[in-house]
């Protein structure tokens, strides 16, 4: 069959654009931007350039002003709303405001964690019971509460993303409580991978080697972790923000389309060393 120049002049724009923009025409939600250095920050740009339009979280006042200055870098009428993901009522009142600029939700990128900062000093030991419920209330459990009131908004399928850390699966000191919420939050992938699998939902975490962020800086000896990885980790370096934004837009793509359930790490290759 003959085809005419035009026609393959238009495939190749169509696949060019394709390439160019894989997140052309989707939707995305964002929990965690807190500053130009979030690890969120980094992804939502990337998922903006790559052709997504974004909706913003933002918890609590003080951060207000920061997270609407930045997604109105996007343009003045990017939505941003409130919500306090330790409160259910926060959750369903900023799915209603979602609601209320698109019909649907192709993406959500859930990059929420916290302890007091007294559970990111001393001994895991020393950990108080209120500590360790906030910890996995904010850190793990948001995901699943995030996703069940998004889910109900993906009814074409879609990509949820949440951020973890090494210290889920070895021992980094000080991390403490964070690392063993950092593995009910890994855990909880599987099981929501497992339960919106049928509904092409896919639910992944990037594991990231450590970044220079607000919350990070709340780590005892953090400056010390950085050193340390630019001397261990194989390529002899830290990750930046763009390689971060580079999987979330991999796992949101098309290009991710079997990955489902898993933690896939970007930290420069130190989690594949012994010593």
């Amino acid at each position: 069959m003959a085809h005419s120049g035009r026609d393959i002049g238009g495939t190749k724009r169509a696949l060019w654009r394709a390439m160019s923009k894989p997140l052309e025409g989707k939707v995305g939600v964002v929990f965690g931007v807190a500053n130009k250095r979030s690890i969120a920050w980094g992804i939502a740009q990337a998922w903006a350039q790559a052709g997504a339009k974004l909706i913003f979280n933002y918890q609590g006042e003080r951060l207000k002003e920061n997270v609407e200055e930045l997604a109105a870098t996007f343009g003045a009428d990017t939505p941003v709303a409130p919500c306090d993901v330790s409160r259910d009522e926060d959750i369903v009142k900023f799915f209603d405001f979602v609601k209320g600029k698109t019909s649907r939700v192709d993406l959500v990128l859930h990059s929420v964690a916290f302890a007091p900062k007294e559970a990111l000093e001393g001994s895991f030991l020393d950990t108080s019971r209120e500590a360790f419920r906030v910890a996995h209330d904010i850190s793990a459990y948001s995901l699943v509460a995030v996703t069940r009131a998004a889910s109900g908004l993906m009814s074409g399928g879609g990509s949820v993303v949440t951020m973890s850390y090494y210290g889920a699966e070895k021992v980094v000191p000080h991390y403490n409580v964070m690392g063993v919420a950092k593995a009910a939050l890994e855990a909880s992938v599987r099981y929501l991978a497992y339960d919106l699998g049928p509904k092409k939902i896919r639910v992944n975490a990037i594991s990231a080697g450590p970044v220079n962020t607000l919350a990070a800086r709340g780590i005892s000896g953090f400056s010390a972790m950085l050193t340390h990885y630019e001397q261990h980790a194989p390529l002899k370096r830290n990750i930046t923000l763009e390689e971060l934004g580079a999987m979330g837009v991999f796992l949101a793509s098309d290009g991710g389309a079997g990955v489902t359930g898993q933690t896939l790490y970007v930290d420069s290759g130190y989690s594949v060393m012994g010593m």
